[in-house]
C-alpha cells in the first residue's frame, strides 16, 4: 500500500475507549502520545488491540503552534 502522508510515527497502541460509533486510540511514540479518533468499525477491521506496533499517520494542511 502506499500513501501520500509523509508524516509516519511508529509506536504501541497504549488504550482504546471505544464509543457506540467511534473511538479514541492513544498511541505511545517514544513517551509521548498520540491520540486517533477512528470508527469503532476501524478498531474491528484493524484487529487493533493494546500493545499492537502501529504507524500513526499526520496528514494536515496546516499546524498552529501557540505559547
Amino acid at each position: 500500500m502506499q500513501i501520500s502522508g509523509r508524516n509516519k510515527l511508529r509506536g504501541r497502541v497504549k488504550h482504546i475507549d471505544q464509543g457506540t460509533v467511534m473511538a479514541e486510540v492513544v498511541v505511545d511514540i517514544g513517551g509521548h502520545e498520540v491520540v486517533a479518533a477512528i470508527t469503532k468499525d476501524s478498531v474491528a477491521e484493524l484487529h487493533l488491540q493494546t500493545g499492537d506496533e502501529v504507524t500513526a499517520l499526520v496528514k494536515a494542511t496546516s499546524v498552529m503552534i501557540m505559547k
